[in-house]
């Protein structure tokens, strides 16, 4: 049955990338918005990612290429992976379930949901872009993975072959090939994938705020304060905080991973772990005005991904598995620092300490978009591990179709709340 969002009331809880984009996407189509954070927008995950727009992120980390890994990485000293093993033991049926979801036919479930989630998101990040004046932080030069020998390029095959199987559009690259495009590169990497199908932004968070503003110039509201709980509440939704109740005929909880301790406490189950990951800008005193890249890479060996951004190249660490709030553990991210200075003149740290963020994750890499089960005019949007920035304009495009009872333009049952949510 559709059901027409004009002049009906939706409370947007969370002002990341997904909670933004849902409250512009459900303000176009006549919904009264007022979105909650404790934070001003843009300012929790979706400030410290990389920045990249990329149809090659339909690659989960738990893809088949993981078993090969596996023994290297449960020595828990690596780069791309570190684990806190009581966070696991606390969590086991994740545990087994990600590893389940490295299987063949669930990994092929999950890339095709998630490229159809991307491509939906890319022309609708363009334009966003556009509206809000943003477009001067936007970079359609693709991004790049490197290889540091010609053994590591042959043993990263599978992954090359998935991106032709969706027609992601990439080139291989020489040593010469490489050094044309990124001469600001040291000469360690003998291969280099460059794809194509990638976009990038200098500043995650100026873009995300930049949303906010488009949302608010269109008259929708904006409130900082924390969010304690939820109630229903005669047909609607009572969201406490402390600056008072907010009621809305409708509620989206897009509060990244802190969704789960949220609903929790409303006495939903949430099977939902955290990849959290670390970042550092680099560079001398004019870094943002001359870096010595013109693109993100990803070295794959190393375990990082550098990143040009306006105030200096920013590295993103691999991932940590552990509880969302445990005490940083820096010890990736001077590993990769290590790595990532015998590729390039990184120059000195610019950030007084490094940042942590938070990416949470469902057992096969996809977030869940829709109704709460259940719980009528409980909608719900997050679980996007490293995705989030990437996909939330069509995450709020599925959100919104589904409010409305019409049919999405990608299909909508690879992210239904019912996989996990109880």
């Amino acid at each position: 049955m559709q059901t027409a969002l004009t002049d009906i009331s939706v409370t947007v809880l969370g002002a990341g990338m997904v909670g933004v984009c849902a409250a512009l996407e459900l303000q176009s189509r006549g919904a009264q918005v007022t979105l909650i954070d404790r934070r001003a927008p843009g300012q929790e995950t979706s400030f410290g990612n990389a920045g990249v727009i990329a149809r090659s992120s339909l690659m989960p980390l738990n893809n088949p290429g993981l078993w090969a890994s596996l023994p290297k990485l449960l020595r828990n000293r690596s780069a791309g992976l570190r684990y806190s093993l009581p966070f696991l033991l606390r969590n086991m049926g994740w545990a087994a379930g990600f590893l389940g979801h490295a299987r063949m036919a669930p990994f092929l479930d999950t890339a095709r949901a998630m490229d159809g989630l991307i491509n939906l998101s890319y022309p609708i990040h363009k334009q966003l872009l556009a509206e809000a004046g943003a477009l001067d932080r936007l970079r359609e030069t693709g991004w790049m993975y490197l290889y540091r020998t010609s053994a590591a390029f042959e043993g990263g095959a599978f992954g090359r072959d998935m991106l032709d199987q969706f027609n992601v559009a990439t080139e291989v690259l020489d040593q010469t090939g490489l050094r044309d495009l990124e001469p600001g590169l040291n000469p360690i990497f003998e291969r280099a994938l460059w794809i194509k199908d990638a976009m990038s932004v200098n500043a995650p968070g100026r873009v995300v705020e930049a949303y906010a503003r488009l949302f608010t110039d269109r008259g929708g509201r904006i409130v900082r304060a924390s969010i304690a709980s939820l109630t229903s509440l005669d047909g609607h939704w009572l969201v406490n905080t402390e600056k008072g109740p907010f009621q809305g005929d409708r509620v989206v909880v897009a509060l990244g991973p802190w969704s789960r301790t949220f609903l929790e406490r409303a006495g939903m189950r949430v099977p939902m772990a955290y990849e959290r990951g670390y970042h550092m800008h680099y560079g001398g005193p004019n870094a943002g005005g001359n870096l010595s890249l013109t693109r993100p890479i990803y070295d794959l060996a190393g375990g990082y991904v550098l990143s040009p951004m306006e105030n200096g190249l920013r590295m993103t660490t691999g991932v940590e598995l552990t509880d969302c709030d445990a005490l940083p553990n820096h010890a990736q991210l001077n590993l990769v620092e290590a790595s990532a200075r015998q590729a390039i003149d990184l120059g000195e740290r610019r950030d007084p300490t490094p940042w942590l963020g938070r990416r949470p994750t469902f057992a096969d890499s996809r977030p869940v978009i829709g109704q709460a089960p259940g719980r009528a005019g409980l909608y719900l949007a997050f679980g996007h591990q490293h995705v989030g920035f990437n996909t939330g304009p069509g995450t709020a495009r599925v959100l919104a179709d589904i409010m409305e009872g019409t049919t999405p333009d990608i299909p909508a049952e690879p992210f239904s709340p019912a996989r996990f949510i109880r």
